[in-house]
């Protein structure tokens, strides 16, 4: 009789067992993974806040020194914006390779956890997300080579396009801030299903 309570028992524990770590069968390993995500959140969030600082002082910079009719310094601040710019394109192709990988990870959730619904927005932001940083990318892409014709130019027509490019560059890091408290949000919510705590 008790071998037979024993087995009963343990045949209606089984299931409960089975979902003992949360209500995915890798919690852990996506538990492991939001956290990783936070912390490059909170890495994008100092960069992002970083870049717009740097961009404006560029900004700054320009206009007082072309008011002024500054050459030397001009020229100073356009060898800053190049370098700027050059290390803006390096992190936003790392960026999208980043936002790139966890689309294709969000995807195999998905297939992987029978198409639940939470795994299904995750995928979708995670799409959102590279393809943001792909049009950024492009942007930045299309400034950086329109500004290469202009480096070393002083007439006032470059000089005025210029500062309209900088100006584009100031609010492409807006936007970018912006994007990426957007994604730390998701990135939150996400962490919350996978702990269990909905």
């Amino acid at each position: 009789m008790m071998a037979k309570w024993l087995l009963a028992t343990m045949a209606l524990s089984l299931p409960a067992l089975a979902h003992a770590d949360g209500p995915r069968g890798n919690n852990h390993g996506e538990q492991v993974q939001d956290r990783q995500e936070l912390r490059q959140d909170r890495r994008e969030t100092r960069d992002d806040h970083h870049d717009l600082r740097q961009l404006e002082s560029l900004l700054a910079r320009y206009d007082s020194a072309r008011g002024r009719s500054a050459r030397r310094d001009l020229l100073q601040v356009e060898d800053e914006l190049r370098g700027y710019v050059a290390s803006e394109l390096n992190e936003s192709r790392r960026e999208l390779s980043q936002d790139k990988r966890e689309a294709r990870t969000s995807a195999r959730e998905v297939r992987h956890d029978g198409y639940r619904r939470d795994d299904r927005q995750d995928h979708r932001d995670d799409v959102r997300d590279a393809r943001q940083e792909s049009r950024m990318l492009q942007q930045t892409r299309s400034i950086s080579q329109e500004l290469n014709g202009l480096y070393g130019r002083l007439d006032s027509r470059s000089l005025s396009r210029k500062r309209m490019l900088i100006a584009d560059l100031v609010q492409l890091a807006r936007a970018e801030q912006s994007q990426n408290r957007q994604e730390t949000r998701e990135d939150r919510r996400e962490a919350r299903e996978d702990s269990g705590w909905h």
